[in-house]
């Protein structure tokens, strides 16, 4: 497959997970790849990835004028790459103010789309950020949200428009222009050998069960948060104490109060439902969790 094939999600659903376990496998060492070298995925709203290929400074433009470049850049990137190239994702999949898509088709040869029960992605959220849950949840709500979007200093990744939780999460399944493989955390933490071998194979990567297994191994929670306690993680927010914080599923039914839990329902009850963190009754589904 050649073109980009974006690793696309809403914060704190495993998709550097997943580019860990990606280095693993790319690279097949007999030690596990740093943390700290995962230059095979990159950010695709990396300001230096934008000021390098375009060839002025992102800083002289708006946000829009950007975002109005970035599918030029990324089908100039798919043009020059004659393999297939990884691209972190946090945007929502959505178009420019001038209708044209923000990840075009003609630079895409797929994207692969991590999931997240919202209840554990508020947890998780809210800690990355260094706020309280409320603040997390109100977020999550928010069809204006954006990462990096403020102009009170100059980021060192680009404007992200996230949407809400449920928003983000049916942009990309329901309206990107070309083929995606949807992974849910749930499924990665308890079924990684077949779930992981998923996406490499709609990856177009021909790797045996072997190699995947070792790259799982090696991308385990426990093994790089040994990594980040050893040299630090680059990528982690200077809002939270560490990147790699618990990596568990069902950590809301102990953070979070029966208000807060009932607020995110209220929210995104129809796309919890739709993939299974609601039963059919609307309440929430325990059997998903420890």
């Amino acid at each position: 497959m050649n073109g980009i094939i974006w690793l696309a999600s809403y914060p704190k659903s495993g998709n550097t997970w997943f580019r860990i376990f990606l280095a693993n496998l790319l690279r097949d060492c007999d030690t596990p790849v740093s943390i700290n070298e995962l230059e095979n995925t990159p950010i695709a709203s990396a300001r230096i990835l934008f000021d390098e290929n375009i060839g002025f400074e992102s800083s002289d433009l708006t946000a829009d004028e950007i975002d109005r470049i970035r599918p030029e850049l990324y089908c100039h990137l798919a043009k020059d790459s004659d393999t297939p190239l990884f691209m972190k994702v946090h945007d929502a999949c959505t178009l420019t103010d001038g209708n044209i898509p923000l990840f075009p088709a003609a630079a895409t040869a797929g994207a692969i789309y991590f999931i997240r029960n919202p209840l554990d992605v508020a947890v998780s959220f809210a800690h990355h950020n260094g706020t309280g849950y409320d603040a997390a949840i109100a977020s999550m709500a928010d069809d204006s949200f954006s990462l990096c979007g403020k102009n009170d200093r100059l980021y060192n990744q680009l404007r992200q428009k996230l949407h809400t939780w449920s928003n983000h999460v049916q942009s990309w399944l329901d309206n990107a222009p070309f083929p995606v493989c949807l992974l849910s955390y749930e499924d990665m933490k308890t079924n990684p050998q077949e779930t992981f071998t998923r996406a490499v194979r709609f990856a177009g990567l021909d790797f045996d069960q072997v190699r995947i297994e070792k790259a799982i191994r090696f991308s385990a929670f426990e093994a790089v948060r040994q990594q980040e306690e050893a040299e630090g993680f680059q990528e982690k927010s200077a809002s939270s104490k560490r990147f790699f914080r618990k990596g568990v599923i069902g950590s809301w039914l102990e953070e979070l109060t029966i208000e807060q839990m009932q607020q995110i329902v209220t929210d995104h009850g129809p796309v919890m439902r739709r993939f299974g963190y609601l039963t059919k009754n609307g309440e929430i589904a325990l059997d998903i969790a420890p």
